[in-house]
């Protein structure tokens, strides 16, 4: 994947259970607006620069078009699409993902979705971000300055640092102390 690289703390407690549905609660929808997302980051003791940072990890990987496509075919309830984004790239995106499709999966950084890089921010500049999310990241001058900086060649250095700063900052909320959890002996599975 060509990213960022940090060393991860070891001996951190983890839970002997996973639930999915956690997950769920503690991610932010991609439909959230600059405000929820900064309070949900904020919540989890994250700043804005984490938010920008860490939504860089959307440079990898893909999403059903159900995540999105209240974008391209009814944004306001008026069968409208978003204007924030990309007419052409909305256009685009209308060719792979009909209003119901849910099982369709589009790249989130078309071109280089398995590769760990700096183009995400790119796409978030030129208004092709795929969720609101992403476009939200533009209307908050502190976000968006982030955005822009990262969408630089330059751009890419300080993005590394930057995500492996975020990660270790991440990987310590939550954190259990005293009997809760354990310490794994491999990371994958309960000991």
């Amino acid at each position: 994947l060509h990213g960022a690289f940090w060393p991860v703390p070891l001996g951190r407690r983890d839970g002997r259970v996973s639930n999915s549905t956690e997950v769920l609660f503690n991610l932010p929808p991609p439909f959230f607006n600059i405000t929820q997302l900064k309070a949900n980051f904020a919540s989890k003791g994250l700043n804005a620069k984490d938010l920008v940072v860490l939504s860089g990890g959307h440079t990898i990987g893909t999403s059903h078009c159900s995540s999105f496509t209240n974008r391209l075919y009814n944004f306001t309830g008026r069968g409208d699409s978003d204007p924030s984004l990309d007419s052409n790239y909305v256009a685009r995106l209308k060719t792979r993902c009909s209003a119901t499709d849910t099982t369709t999966l589009v790249e989130m950084d078309p071109g280089s979705f398995k590769t760990f890089d700096t183009d995400y921010y790119s796409l978030v500049a030129k208004r092709r971000g795929l969720f609101t999310s992403d476009a939200a990241l533009l209307t908050d001058s502190e976000t968006r300055a982030y955005v822009t900086s990262h969408a630089t060649p330059r751009g890419s250095k300080t993005f590394f640092k930057d995500f492996a700063k975020s990660m270790v900052k991440m990987g310590k909320i939550g954190v259990l102390t005293g009997s809760r959890g354990e310490i794994r002996k491999t990371c994958g599975f309960v000991n």
